[in-house]
């Protein structure tokens, strides 16, 4: 008594402190019944009325397992013993547990699912006292509410979960309390006895063969089970995590035993039907598919695979799929059936499939028929429900699916053909296959085989891809698909090479092509259970690593390797930095794999090697980081792969490797496909070549060039070539940049580079980007270095006409001054093979069919060289070479069988560009100007002699001419014309011969030739000429022979000549008079450097009398005539006649506006050689002005040019000009009143000075006159010289 006392008294003292930490009464009534078990059920559960507590401060005790009491434990020594102590712990830890279970029923889920975890706590410290909290509650409250217990059943599975060992006593209560209520009718329907069942899954775990021997008893009674039971089974063969491994297997074996012993429940009407009603009943969501219909149909197809009868069988399974296939889980149920059905009798399983295709709901579907009812939805995608039938039965049957294969192919290909095209059907399909193919590998034999049906399934995996849509990923199709294709691999015959290839097309298509992943993932926010795109995307992308593995590990060939990576090139090319940014990723990928496995071949020699460096290379400068980083490691990978083949025998190849996958740090970022941040070189690279992934991009590129043929170099500058034409102008960039470096590195030695160059041209007109372009231009002057010749004929081909993209070209071959002299000289060659073509008027442009278009493309080449900067001095060295090939050249296209002068204008019109006669023209005029043989050229341009170049008649006139004024003008280049003249006359050609002799005879009169010629020297060359077969050249040679040079009598009796022509000049025949003047001009010219001596003045004076001759002809002979002699004159001469050449200055000025051309040309001839002889300044713009200029402003600079130069004879020119305003020539007089108002406006004492009152009347009549000139210019002059004339004459008068 006293001990109980005891026990009691300190069980009331610690009352208090209990209530105060649990805050309840509750507790306080479950402690109490704890030690008074005489106190009622109802009583303790008035005492639970206080709100639930906050659990969260019972964390926060110091005791690790259980929550101690608050008095400090020397009190609690003094009351009781410590075993009194350790009971009221449990007690409270009891109460604690009870409160707990009690909360569950008002608790939210956030306090459910503490509760949940504070229990599973509990229970791992304290499992007995937690399992006997849970089953005395059930037991003492009987009452409580199916809610309140169906969260109890979720508690109590968690807590039996938790545990690693459940006592045997538990496992009988647990188990019984489970069975009790797993089959009671609630308001909560099946999720009540699901709970319940749970609760008896979970002790599955601890006590397996109970539970089993139970299931089995209820199973087999020959009643059909409860929901509840099947759902138990069904859950048990779903997870497997619910039994232990060996437990697993028996109740593998348990299974089949059962479905052996239920056959004859087969044969019972009422079982069989409720079989079938269970199997088709609607579920809580079609869309979901419960554990118990699931293990319905694993059940049922095993029965069925025990079963022995085959009529039997082909009757349950007929009737299976006469039921609805509206919904996926049921097809996938009905197709289990099936499949398990085939395990031991596939005949009856494939006559049955058969038979149900022929059946007509299945012919409606195939035909698409328009569906009327929703019973016509049962049958909709039954195509669907007899595909992944097919693909059950060929994963169920395993090693004896082989011989059906083809059989199972064809039909599903028919199926997947002719069904209702959806996602449904497309699903199927796939997951059929899939399960076909899985069955196919793991069936010995099978890479013996011969499937006969692969193609037809390619075809359609290819069609699948295709018709995905191209803006989203929302499904598994494109991953299934390759993976089905990876599968396919292995498998005989081998894809034929074009269906791999549109295989590969299609495929990187279909996924390469997607938008960027934040793309994807917005077209799935509208979903209400969206897919994880991120997951389908690093998935797919993965499934076409693996896909392109399984090429390789299929053939580990190079060539297989190149064909692969033929398919990748244009996604590595995209315009799209995320297409290239999956592209790199596969190729970075592939390599590390093959560089991991090393089962690359070595027999062979790695092809298009270059091609693929120059794509690494080009993505290496990629705008893009994570593209510049992938490309980079790819980059490190091929190399490594490059020296294995180069360097590792095959006997000496280590053993392959597993396939390494990423770091965790690199993890995310690998599979990611669309790279969102920095990616960086692993540091890890276990090879004795891994410095190259520490090589910046262009160290790289070297390193691996290196090691590189000579063709896989060109293929890579190929492939470079190729990417200037691309359209991102950062690829352009990229792709010039590597060009210049390899033509840097490996340029010397090349060949093809002719080919190269038109292909660079060929870009190079569609280049925007100037610094691209420059680096383009860089690679031209690179390869000039050692390629000229090959670069020049192959430049010829795109240079008529040439156009600014081309002479960008020119200018860039010849940037290096070496270059230039070699590239003139290379083109002066291509100029001199001329070649006369059989029939001129073919007007094919092709330069093998026209072979002289070269030669012709050449001669405009140098004329557009001659302007640029770079060939400036090569074309001053080259002048004599480039001047003598230049005249031949317009003698070979007057031979050519050109169009005459009208019709090549009208050809150049329609063509827009010049005719070759006009451009070996241009040539040659440009030649003389930009090289400082600016005189030479205006002798011609004032003659007007070029036309003579136009005709071969007068060719050998306009050569003397040219050659003439060269002796006159004292070129400097004479002599080394003359060095080269002597090998042409030698030359097979006969222009050249030609050319050489008529320039040859002119330069005879220049001293400079006896500096490189001697005389005799000179004879001899003449007299070889005689034996030559052209006529010409035998007459120019007789010519050079009569030279005064080898005959020094000759002058004296040339002069002595001269009187008795003079005196000719006055007979009354015009032409008689115009010959004499010729003659006597011929003469002049033939004395050469002796002239005409003391008969100077008297030629001058005749010459000038006539200028005034009103007959055109005879004017133009004197000025002509007067123009010779002054070219002849010497400065020692020139005393005597320097007044004759004054005196002319104002008449030759004044017939600049004669109406005669001819009179014109040598009025403009004649003044420019006595501004020449008299020393004028600044000459070039007098020749410029006279040449080219017209109207009052030329006129105004040659009068300020008279009045500068001839101060002194001021006088005279003033006095002619007014003679001449008595002229009967209008524009004479015109032009003389100009000259008379200009002097007047700058010397106005000095005109009035000279001017009588007849002159002036006659000035003013003038310039009334020329108020009304058709030209506003000279209208307004004369009116402003009228009224300066008044104010002078007023002046004068005063």
């Amino acid at each position: 008594m006293e001990t109980s006392d005891a026990v009691t008294l300190g069980v009331r003292q610690r009352t208090a402190s209990i209530q105060l930490l649990l805050g309840g009464q509750a507790a306080l009534a479950f402690l109490s019944a704890r030690i008074f078990s005489h106190v009622s059920v109802s009583t303790k559960e008035s005492l639970c009325t206080k709100e639930p507590q906050d659990y969260a401060s019972w964390d926060r005790q110091s005791h690790p397992a259980t929550i101690m009491l608050c008095s400090s434990k020397s009190s609690q020594a003094s009351l009781v013993s410590k075993e009194h102590q350790m009971f009221m712990e449990e007690a409270y830890n009891s109460a604690i547990c009870f409160k707990m279970l009690q909360d569950v029923a008002t608790s939210d889920p956030l306090q459910l699912k503490y509760i949940t975890k504070k229990l599973k706590k509990m229970a791992q410290k304290t499992p007995n006292l937690v399992m006997e909290t849970i089953h005395d509650y059930f037991k003492d409250n009987p009452e409580i509410s199916s809610r309140h217990r169906f969260r109890l059943f979720q508690v109590l599975q968690a807590v039996i979960g938790a545990l690693d060992v459940l006592e045997e006593t538990w496992q009988r209560n647990f188990m019984q309390l489970a069975l009790e209520h797993m089959t009671k009718s609630t308001e909560l329907d099946d999720i009540y006895q699901d709970a319940a069942s749970n609760v008896l899954l979970a002790v599955c775990w601890h006590s397996w063969p109970a539970v089993a021997k139970h299931l089995e008893t209820e199973l087999l009674t020959g009643v059909f089970p409860h929901r509840s039971l099947l759902y138990v089974m069904g859950v048990l063969s779903s997870q497997e995590e619910l039994l232990k491994k060996e437990d697993r297997e028996s109740w593998k074996d348990l299974l089949s035993q059962m479905a052996r012993k239920s056959v004859p429940f087969l044969n019972t009407d009422v079982w069989s039907k409720e079989l079938l009603w269970s199997l088709t009943k609607s579920s809580r969501t079609q869309q979901e598919h419960t554990p118990e219909k699931a293990f319905l149909f694993t059940y049922y197809g095993l029965i069925l695979q025990a079963e022995e009868d085959s009529s039997s069988i082909r009757t349950h399974l007929k009737n299976l799929l006469e039921t609805s296939h509206q919904w996926p889980k049921q097809r996938e149920g009905i197709a289990l059936t099936v499949g398990l059905v085939a395990v031991r009798h596939l005949d009856d399983a494939w006559a049955i499939l058969e038979q149900f295709g022929r059946s007509t709901p299945i012919k409606w579907s195939l035909q698409n028929l328009s569906l009327k009812s929703l019973e016509d939805l049962r049958w909709k995608w039954a195509g669907s429900t007899i595909l992944l039938s097919y693909g059950q039965m060929a994963a169920k049957a395993k090693s004896h699916i082989l011989p059906w294969v083809d059989n199972i192919l064809s039909r599903m290909i028919f199926y997947f053909r002719f069904s209702s095209w959806d996602e449904t059907l497309k699903q199927s399909f796939l997951t059929a296959i899939m399960m076909l193919v899985g069955a196919i590998s793991r069936s010995e034999g099978a890479h013996s085989y011969e499937f006969s049906q692969t193609s037809e399934l390619l075809e359609c995996l290819m069609t699948l891809m295709e018709k995905e849509p191209q803006d989203t990923l929302l499904t598994s199709i494109r991953q299934h698909a390759i993976h089905i294709v990876a599968s396919l691999c292995a498998l005989r015959p081998p894809m034929d090479v074009d269906r791999k290839s549109r295989l590969l097309s299609i495929c990187f298509r279909s996924i390469f092509a997607l938008p960027l992943l934040d793309a994807l993932e917005k077209h799935s926010c509208l979903f209400l259970e969206p897919p994880n795109i991120q997951g389908l995307y690093s998935q797919t992308m993965e499934a076409v690593d693996h896909m392109l593995q399984c090429f390789m590990m299929q053939n580990p060939t190079v060539n297989e390797l190149y064909f692969l990576l033929s398919h990748l090139y244009v996604w590595l090319a995209s315009e799209k930095t995320h297409e290239r940014q999956r592209a790199v990723h596969r190729c970075m990928i592939l390599f590390k794999f093959l560089n991991c496995k090393r089962c690359l071949e070595t027999k062979e020699n790695f092809r298009r090697m270059g091609q693929l460096v120059a794509m690494l290379g080009i993505l290496c400068q990629d705008s893009d980081r994570t593209i510049q980083c992938l490309s980079l490691e790819a980059m490190g990978h091929l190399y490594q792969l490059l020296m294995q083949h180069k360097e590792v025998p095959e006997t000496e190849r280590e053993t392959p490797q597993e396939f390494p996958p990423p770091d965790a740090a690199g993890a995310a970022l690998w599979s990611s496909g669309d790279q969102r941040g920095t990616l960086l070189i692993p540091q890890d690279m276990a090879s004795k070549n891994d410095s190259i992934f520490f090589m910046s991009s262009n160290q790289a590129t070297k390193e691996i060039m290196s090691h590189l043929a000579m063709t896989e170099l060109t293929d890579l500058i190929w492939t470079a070539i190729d990417g200037l034409g691309s359209t991102s102008s950062s690829w352009v960039q990229a792709a010039a940049d590597l060009l210049s470096l390899v033509i840097q590195e490996h340029g010397d030695n090349l060949a093809t580079v002719g080919k190269m160059g038109q292909a660079i041209h060929h870009h190079l007109c569609a280049i925007q980007m100037p610094q691209a372009k420059e680096s383009v231009l860089h690679v031209i002057t690179l390869l000039a270095r050692n390629h000229i010749p090959e670069l020049v004929a192959a430049f010829l081909d795109f240079s008529t006409p040439l156009d600014s993209h081309s002479f960008r070209l020119w200018r860039a071959l010849g940037a290096e001054e070496p270059a230039s002299h070699l590239v003139l000289t290379v083109l002066m060659a291509w100029m001199q093979k001329r070649p006369l073509p059989s029939s001129a008027s073919n007007s094919s442009p092709c330069p093998v069919k026209k072979p002289h278009l070269r030669s012709l493309a050449a001669m405009n080449t140098i004329h557009e060289l001659q302007f640029a900067r770079e060939f400036k001095k090569a074309v001053r060295d080259t002048f004599p070479q480039l001047f003598l090939a230049l005249l031949a050249q317009m003698h070979y296209i007057m031979e050519l069988n050109q169009p005459t002068e009208p019709e090549q204008e009208q050809k150049a019109q329609e063509s827009a560009m010049p005719s070759p006669q006009s451009t070996s023209l241009e040539a040659l005029k440009s030649l003389l100007s930009t090289t400082g043989h600016w005189h030479d050229f205006a002798h011609l341009e004032l003659q007007s002699a070029w036309e003579h170049f136009t005709s071969i008649h007068t060719y050998p006139q306009a050569v003397g001419l040219l050659a003439r004024a060269m002796v006159q003008n004292h070129c400097k280049e004479i002599k080394a014309i003359v060095s080269y003249l002597l090998p042409s006359l030698q030359s097979q050609q006969e222009r050249e011969r030609k050319t050489a002799i008529l320039v040859l005879i002119e330069f005879l009169y220049s001293p400079a030739l006896l500096e490189v010629l001697s005389k005799q020297a000179a004879l001899t060359v003449l007299a070889q000429s005689l034996q030559d077969t052209c006529s010409e050249i035998r007459v120019a040679s007789l010519q050079g022979l009569g030279n005064i040079l080898f005959h020094t009598e000759k002058g004296t009796l040339l002069r002595g000549q001269l009187p008795a022509f003079l005196n000719g000049f006055f007979q009354n025949n015009e032409a008689v008079v115009v010959g004499i003047m010729g003659l006597v001009s011929d003469i002049l010219h033939r004395l050469g450097t002796e002239g005409a001596g003391a008969q100077s003045l008297s030629i001058a004076i005749n010459a000038r009398y006539f200028f005034d001759d009103e007959r055109d002809n005879i004017r133009a002979a004197a000025m002509a005539l007067f123009g010779d002699l002054v070219a002849t004159m010497t400065n020692r001469e020139l005393s005597g006649l320097r007044s004759q050449v004054c005196q002319s200055m104002v008449p030759l000025l004044l017939y600049l506006k004669d109406q005669c051309p001819a009179v014109v040309t040598q009025a403009k001839f004649a003044f420019y050689r006595c501004a020449v002889l008299l020393r004028w300044q600044p000459r070039h713009t007098l020749f410029c002005t006279l040449a080219w200029e017209t109207g009052l402003s030329a006129r105004h600079f040659l009068w300020t040019c008279l009045m500068t130069h001839s101060e002194k004879e001021f006088s005279i020119h003033l006095s002619q000009a007014i003679n001449y305003l008595h002229s009967h020539h209008r524009h004479i007089k015109t032009w003389a009143a100009l000259f008379i108002g200009y002097t007047t406006c700058y010397q106005p004492q000095a005109v009035t000075q000279m001017v009588n009152d007849m002159d002036t009347k006659l000035l003013f009549s003038t310039f009334k006159d020329l108020k009304k000139d058709p030209e506003p210019a000279i209208r307004e002059f004369a009116t402003r010289q009228m009224e300066f004339l008044r104010k002078v004459s007023a002046r004068s008068k005063k």
